[in-house]
């Protein structure tokens, strides 16, 4: 007997523990897209017709969404029965072709999530159990597991954006400061502004919440806080500082005017600023960045290509715009005194980029043996431990 989603909410609405087989059609979209919503419809129809056939003793069925069925079992949990009711719907499927028209019969796969428990829990734990299923396969089923890495992780993204919201809604996105040397004179003369998040007593960095923040869509929100921060540290001195951009920042086309507003705010000079790319920029071609890079660069301020030598950060990259300086990706330093390919790998990327009046600058010099390789290559400027962690205040003597 099929019911419609308004019961199935009234039956979530109950409190009642729940055994829930959740059916969703593998890549739905593309039947659609090849054959028109009609057909879908009609597949739809189909599937519900044939799941009505089963049967199934003591199970309830309902279409959630589009391509959505929930078979229920407000009993006992029997994870075996599941895996059984399961098995059988999938096995079923995997050998039916459904008739659009005479000429034209369609394959399709299911996707099945398992989980018991109540209310809207027990739906988001067995759309998580596709989930994880997905990242491996599909057209078999999959029971949720609260101790599986997967549900683990995403229970920790989960954290990060609540705290990532109360952060910003309570002003705790902190701005941290690192050193960079000129390797010429041997004095700081820039910093590098990070971002912390104040959770549980200790200031975290962005390798734990990033992409927590950027699935909240509050990424733009963090690096305004930063850019604040930065200007008004650096109004009292006279020191370079560079800010981390994401895509994210460029896509939503705000960086100029809240820039120039806040280095007028703190009187600093946007020749002072310099604005890291960071790696998560797939292309300058896309949209309006290209324009953004050039008029930033116009009005005073400097660029920076993060982790040059990475992913998208590459020479194709010197193509599109002209720098004011490079940060070689830390694969490389890491071991730059005994490992001979990353010796030559930037020794080009020196070479390439000095010939285009690009300064470079290192990051990770973690040791004394490091930055003395560092300086023999020839580049300007580094950055790392050996001079100083991050920190809420400047370290102004080495």
């Amino acid at each position: 007997m099929r019911k419609n989603y308004e019961a199935f909410k009234a039956l979530l609405a109950k409190g009642e523990k729940l055994n829930l087989l959740l059916i969703n059609i593998d890549s739905f979209n593309n039947i659609n897209d090849c054959y028109g919503s009609e057909c879908g419809d009609l597949v739809l129809n189909r599937i519900k017709t044939t799941l009505n056939t089963f049967e199934f003793k003591n199970i309830d069925i309902y279409r959630l969404e589009i391509d959505e069925f929930a078979l229920v079992r407000n009993f006992d949990f029997d994870v075996q029965r599941s895996i059984e009711i399961a098995d059988t719907i999938i096995s079923f499927f995997n050998e039916y072709e459904i008739e659009l028209d005479e000429d034209l019969d369609v394959k399709i796969s299911l996707s099945i999530g398992i989980a018991e428990g109540i209310g809207l829990r027990v739906l988001n734990n067995a759309r998580v159990a596709i989930k994880e299923l997905r990242l491996h396969t599909r057209g078999t089923y999959h029971v949720y597991d609260m101790k599986s890495p997967y549900v683990r992780a995403t229970q920790n993204n989960i954290y990060w954006i609540n705290t990532i919201q109360r952060s910003l809604a309570e002003d705790n996105i902190v701005a941290y400061f690192q050193a960079i040397v000129d390797n010429t004179t041997n004095k700081i003369t820039k910093y590098e502004c990070l971002t912390r998040v104040y959770d549980d007593g200790a200031y975290v960095p962005p390798l734990e919440f990033m992409k927590a923040a950027k699935e909240a869509r509050v990424i733009s929100l963090i690096t305004k806080s930063i850019i604040k921060q930065a200007c008004k540290m650096f109004s009292t001195n006279n020191y370079e500082f560079s800010i981390n951009i994401t895509n994210d920042d460029l896509e939503l086309e705000y960086l100029e005017e809240y820039l120039l507003n806040n280095t007028q705010m703190f009187n600093i000079k946007p020749q002072r600023v310099i604005l890291e790319l960071l790696e998560d920029i797939p292309t300058l071609k896309k949209g309006t960045i290209i324009k953004q890079l050039l008029s930033l660069q116009d009005k005073g301020f400097k660029l920076s290509i993060d982790d040059f030598g990475s992913e998208s950060s590459n020479f194709s990259r010197l193509l599109e715009f002209q720098p004011d300086y490079l940060k070689i990706d830390g694969s490389f330093v890491k071991n730059i005194v005994h490992d001979k390919k990353s010796q030559i790998i930037t020794t080009g990327i020196i070479s390439i980029a000095h010939q285009l009046g690009i300064e470079i600058i290192a990051e990770y010099i973690h040791s004394q043996e490091v930055q003395d390789k560092i300086k023999d290559l020839g580049i300007d400027f580094s950055q790392g431990y050996l001079f100083g962690e991050p920190s809420k205040e400047l370290k102004e003597v080495l």
